[in-house]
């Protein structure tokens, strides 16, 4: 590391915001894409970089320490340096991430199951589904085996990790367009869920499931499921949930054909979305990312352009495209694609759909690659341009 004295020095004083600052330098890491990982918004991150050796949270600090790939201890989590002072509503954020410095002395094998599964899904931006299944599958299995011999607490504890293992395995499948599979290892992460007794991240994997439904096409069966979500979360809905699960509704609504009742839900979304901007907290586990107006953007586009709304999908498709990895960013060129088809410009529609299929090719996505054959149906639909 070119910064590596400097960094030592920083953490030596208990000045961890320098320490993420020059580390997120040096991985040329802009503060949105650290705050985007992190579930802070950019002035949030700026923040936490000028804190000095003031009050870190200690939540934030582990998942800093785990996105930059650097040890605890530059943090102050683990050896002989300061703690971080920790904040009174730090307890939920390290029961919930069964990743932070409590969790782990208390039980090593769960905070090892629970950081495996957060660097399958990290991984999952940049590498192929059909590379991880294997590997997703056998984690799995361990954490299943792990919970047949363990007392009651830690088995329900289990149950939440392999619940949210459960979510990328179903996910996985969905991308390799095996939607049986992914059906199943959906419903599998929502009993899982239900068996660890956590409403919140029930709710999640409900809503999980109801946006794969979206997806499929069973707009009224996904509006079915975000309504149970709801209900999971029995009144005690945080901003996040709500942004989310509103989202999700409105792909239900324009997978049902209903353009006003979509156009209401995203609205809803919107504003719970930019109510989220400043909160300096990362959101609750099991979400990983903030929900930001950014991924609004992308819902409406996918929603326009299963609703045939050219003017949703060219509006928003800049900002669409500024969240995401790379494979859902091929699954949204696709909506992109369609607007530009339904707006009549088969050319735009064509240039963005090879875009994707490159991206489909790199990443071996059945997802993008079915996607991109149902865009060619609708293009062999269509009355050719005169050449």
């Amino acid at each position: 590391m070119q910064h590596e004295a400097e960094v030592r020095e920083a953490s030596r004083r208990g000045d961890y915001g320098r320490v993420i600052e020059l580390v997120r330098k040096e991985r040329r890491m802009t503060q949105t894409q650290l705050g985007q990982a992190l579930g802070l918004s950019q002035p949030a991150v700026s923040r936490l970089e000028k804190r000095g050796t003031g009050t870190y949270q200690t939540s934030v600090l582990v998942s800093a320490a785990a996105h930059l790939d650097i040890t605890p201890d530059l943090v102050g989590l683990s050896g002989d340096r300061p703690k971080p002072q920790a904040r009174d509503d730090d307890d939920m954020h390290r029961r919930a991430l069964l990743g932070g410095a409590i969790a782990a002395a208390a039980a090593p094998a769960l905070a090892a199951l629970r950081l495996s599964t957060t660097a399958y899904r990290r991984l999952d931006g940049s590498t192929p589904s059909q590379n991880l299944e294997d590997a997703v599958q056998a984690h799995l299995r361990l954490i299943q085996a792990t919970a047949r011999t363990a007392d009651d607490e830690h088995r329900m504890r289990l149950a939440a990790v392999g619940s949210e293992a459960a979510s990328l395995s179903g996910w996985l499948a969905w991308d390799m367009g095996n939607h049986g599979s992914a059906r199943a290892r959906y419903g599998a992460a929502v009993n899982a869920a239900r068996s660890a007794g956590d409403p919140l991240l029930t709710a999640y994997q409900v809503g999980s499931l109801a946006s794969f439904e979206a997806h499929a096409g069973n707009g009224v069966q996904a509006l079915n499921l975000t309504g149970r979500a709801r209900r999971a979360l029995r009144g005690r809905s945080p901003a996040v949930a709500d942004a989310w699960l509103s989202s999700i509704e409105a792909l239900g609504h324009a997978a049902a054909g209903d353009r006003r009742s979509a156009d209401k839900a995203l609205v809803r979304s919107r504003t719970a979305a930019e109510g989220l901007l400043e909160q300096e907290a990362p959101p609750p586990w099991p979400w990983v990312f903030s929900f930001t107006a950014e991924k609004v953007a992308a819902h409406r586009v996918t929603c326009g352009a299963w609703l045939g709304l050219p003017d949703w999908v060219l509006s928003d498709d800049v900002g669409a495209l500024a969240t995401g990895h790379a494979k859902q960013r091929a699954l949204l060129l696709l909506d992109i694609a369609a607007g530009h088809l339904a707006a009549g410009r088969v050319e735009g529609a064509f240039a963005v759909a090879t875009r994707a299929l490159e991206a489909g090719l790199k990443y071996r996505s059945g997802g993008s690659l079915s996607g991109l054959a149902h865009c060619a149906d609708r293009w062999h639909c269509r009355p050719r341009p005169e050449w």
